[in-house]
C-alpha cells in the first residue's frame, strides 16, 4: 500500500472517533454545547466525505461537503439569532 493511502485510511478512523465525541458533546445538557456539538459533527462529516471522495475517486462528495459546509455555518448563526431573540424577550 502508498504511504498516502495508509494515512487517508488513519484519518478515516480518526474521524469516526471525532465524530463519536461530537455526539457526545452534542448529547450534552446545555443548548449552547449542543451546537458547539452539531457544529463539530457537521465538520467532521465533511471532512470524511472529503477525504472517502479521495480514496475512492467520488467525484461528487466534494460538492455535498462544501454544501454542508455552508450549509452548517448557516444554520448556526441563524440558530444564534434565535437564541438571543428569545433570551432577551
Amino acid at each position: 500500500m502508498e504511504m498516502l493511502l495508509i494515512s487517508q485510511y488513519f484519518l478515516v478512523v480518526s474521524l469516526v472517533i471525532f465524530l463519536v465525541v461530537a455526539v457526545k458533546i452534542t448529547t450534552n445538557r446545555t443548548i449552547a454545547m449542543g451546537l458547539i456539538g452539531s457544529t463539530t459533527f457537521s465538520l467532521g462529516i465533511a471532512v470524511l466525505l472529503l477525504a472517502v471522495g479521495t480514496i475512492y475517486d467520488i467525484s461528487f462528495c466534494k460538492d455535498i461537503a462544501l454544501a454542508l459546509l455552508i450549509l452548517g455555518v448557516v444554520g448556526t448563526v441563524a440558530f444564534s439569532v434565535v437564541l438571543r431573540r428569545e433570551k432577551h424577550d
